[in-house]
């Protein structure tokens, strides 16, 4: 039964269209929304519906931005020849917040996982393989600890190899839990991780080799 109507039912199932939102939520979201200042309403549709016409791929990373190149990509105090590859935007913000990596990065949206019919093809390695060059020095593989993350991982690293064999390949190392979710791991903990990143090609740890 339609307990409140054509507009709220339809507000609700929106809602419930979201990831993680289930049906009590998606009322307690509706519901909210409904008696938020009608200003307050009217900005939330409006940046709703303006990030959606106006914020796009990065062509050099693939972030998600509004200015092309992203402000990462277009910064002059960046090393462009250090990349960091991650799953989704949300890993590379938990990256940022560490303050540790000053290099730029390249933005996966996604992991390989044949179980869920995704491939090498639908995910962005295409355009990571072809911006890596002869000026490139490292491109650190810093994908979840979970098998679709190890996975990825060891596909980039092995057609990075086959096309730039001089480029150093990396793999963020201890810290991060088996099977964890680079979003949800604290700032010292990816800190630690990146430092204690490892050759894939060598298997010698990067920092020992730096010193």
């Amino acid at each position: 039964m339609n307990y409140y109507g054509e507009y709220v039912t339809r507000l609700i199932e929106q809602f419930g269209k979201l990831p993680g939102i289930g049906g009590r939520s998606a009322q307690r979201l509706a519901f909210y929304v409904l008696n938020m200042p009608k200003e307050n309403a009217d900005a939330l549709a409006r940046s709703i519906v303006e990030a959606r016409e106006r914020v796009k791929y990065c062509s050099h990373c693939c972030n998600l931005t509004d200015t092309d190149p992203c402000p990462i990509c277009s910064s002059a105090k960046r090393n462009k020849n250090q990349i960091m590859v991650v799953e989704s935007p949300r890993d590379m913000a938990a990256y940022e917040k560490t303050n540790d990596f000053h290099g730029v990065y390249h933005v996966l949206h996604g992991l390989i996982n044949p179980m869920e019919g995704v491939g090498p093809e639908d995910i962005r390695i295409r355009e990571l393989l072809d911006r890596i060059n002869d000026s490139t020095e490292e491109v650190i593989l810093a994908t979840s600890s979970t098998v679709e993350g190890d996975t990825t991982a060891m596909y980039i690293a092995r057609n990075i190899a086959l096309r730039n064999d001089g480029v150093k390949t990396s793999r963020i190392a201890k810290g991060v839990p088996v099977g964890g979710e680079l979003e949800y791991v604290d700032q010292v903990t990816l800190a630690q991780a990146f430092k204690s990143r490892f050759d894939m090609n060598s298997g010698k740890d990067s920092e020992d080799e730096d010193n």
